[in-house]
């Protein structure tokens, strides 16, 4: 690279760490550096970070990504977060009043119980597109207030606001961020009345909404060097994943493999009617298009619309195996080689089950175990259960929306060639691998990039992108007999037997 060419700066900030990539005008990575981030488990159900670690989190990534970078080299910088996690702070000080509260964390359970049981779940569905879940932000945020109803001066935010706040950037909400609350009305892009009455949130706590690109702070607060640089662009990390992945064309869905999983696909509507998403049925046996979330993709002077589905527990499956045989998550990857596909079922439903059933009441089950089955049995069980599942959103998506034609990949477990090829024989669709597996940093590079004039749009849609291709392996016969032994596992899991059996517990008939 010449002394004279721009970089532009991306930094994804993530549940476990933050990672901050340097790109060049050519659109490829120079230099990359990750700081890691404590996660906490305080009580069954409860996850928690603290505010301020996760603020030096982001500016050791962005020290040591600019090691030995002059000033000046820096055109612009783009903010990837974690969504749904919330913090409330003192707006005078500055001061967090208690913990970042994680979207794993499950305390809303209860308030979206009573909600749902008042009636209340197709008043919030027609109004945010999101189904009545504690994964989305509203019930934790109540939770968070009611310890400081009396106080005046509160900020409540999501991990862009609490970040911008400590850049000087004000009390603001990227609207990608904003719609991920379950307080945004989806359609007008702004807070809605009803649902912050249905919350009890108070309409002053909240962030001004603004659009994902455009000047939101100045770099300064991150490193010294940065003084006078842009924020140029703000988004949600599987909504960067999406940017990054340029998969506007009807057919082209992104799934991002993480700690859980996001499969996302652009509408193609400005403002969609979003039909078959009104009324979550969640029925067992086959997933249909109900359980899928409309959400804003992105606003960069036109808001894109995208209909998403989140899976709870992927990569965190694989973790918690490894814990459980006292060894690493790469280790059980390899283990998951030598195992007997299909003996064992793991439903990883530790906190419920997301898209496209949205079960809270779901319990982690595994089904087929035998005196035969073998810690690789196990293995082959965690890593399936994430292919699994992605099909089921995948299916869900065909279902709201049309076909299907290609999978997009990102994130780490895609260097797991076994899962990306079972991803391919699960759906029978092909599967096209980033060529960057973290993508979230890379997709934010490239929107701040085009809004600071590093790139044309045109010069954006021809950087290189996409690597190695799977495409589908197994019969038609092979694959409707493994969604059906999953399915059956998911329908215990959810407290049913098959509709092939028969009955069908109440217990789960709450669905979403």
């Amino acid at each position: 690279m010449t002394r004279a060419e721009p970089l532009v700066l991306g930094v994804d900030q993530g549940t476990s760490a933050t990672k901050a990539i340097l790109v060049d005008a050519g659109g490829e990575p120079v230099a990359s550096a990750t700081a890691p981030l404590p996660v906490r488990h305080p009580a069954p159900g409860r996850v928690e970070q603290d505010g301020e670690e996760l603020w030096r989190s982001v500016r050791e990534a962005v020290s040591r990504c600019l090691a030995g970078v002059p000033p000046g080299r820096v055109a612009a910088v783009g903010l990837s977060v974690q969504r749904e996690s919330l913090i409330l702070w003192d707006r005078d000080t500055g001061e967090p009043l208690g913990p970042l509260v994680s979207w794993q964390d499950r305390r809303g359970t209860d308030l979206c119980a009573r909600l749902a049981a008042d009636g209340a779940a197709p008043l919030v569905r027609r109004i945010s597109g999101l189904p009545l879940d504690p994964m989305f932000s509203a019930s934790r945020a109540a939770w968070l207030l009611a310890r400081h109803r009396a106080r005046d001066g509160l900020c409540l935010g999501t991990v862009d606001s609490w970040l911008l706040f400590k850049m000087g950037g004000g009390h603001v909400v990227e609207v990608g961020s904003a719609s991920r609350t379950q307080l945004l009305d989806v359609r007008r892009r702004r807070w809605s009345g009803e649902l912050l009455d249905l919350f009890g949130i108070p309409a002053g706590t909240l962030p001004r909404v603004v659009p994902s690109s455009g000047a939101h702070a100045d770099a300064a607060a991150l490193h010294p060097s940065l003084a006078g640089v842009p924020v140029g662009a703000v988004l949600g990390d599987s909504h960067a994943a999406l940017f990054a992945h340029a998969a506007g064309e009807p057919g082209r869905v992104k799934v991002t493999y993480g700690t859980g999983s996001s499969v996302m696909g652009l509408t193609g509507h400005a403002e969609p009617d979003a039909p078959g998403l009104d009324a979550p049925s969640g029925g067992p046996d086959a997933p249909s298009g109900d359980g899928l979330c409309l959400t804003i993709g992105w606003d960069d002077g036109r808001p894109a619309y995208a209909l998403e589905g989140n899976i709870l527990s992927a990569g965190a499956t694989v973790t918690w195996l490894a814990g459980l045989l006292a060894t690493e998550p790469a280790e059980v990857a390899r283990l998951a080689t030598l195992g007997r596909r299909g003996r064992l079922h793991i439903v990883p439903a530790f906190g419920g089950l997301g898209a496209p059933w949205w079960d809270d009441r779901a319990q982690a089950i595994m089904t087929g175990l035998g005196l035969d089955s073998r810690r690789e049995d196990l293995a082959r069980a965690a890593v399936d259960s994430i292919g699994l599942q992605v099909g089921d959103v995948v299916s869900a998506m065909e279902h709201a929306a049309g076909p299907v034609t290609e999978l997009l990949a990102d994130g780490g477990p895609t260097a797991n060639a076994d899962l990306m090829q079972w991803q391919a024989d699960v759906t029978g669709l092909p599967v096209r691998v980033a060529r960057r597996p973290e993508l979230s940093a890379l997709g934010v590079a490239h929107l701040a990039g085009t809004a600071s004039g590093v790139w044309s749009r045109r010069e954006l849609s021809g950087l290189p992108r996409h690597g190695r291709r799977y495409t589908p392996g197994l019969s038609s016969r092979e694959r409707h007999r493994a969604l059906a032994e999953w399915h059956s596992a998911v329908a215990r899991a959810r407290h049913r037997t098959s509709r092939s059996g028969g009955a069908e517990a109440e217990a789960s008939d709450r669905g979403s």
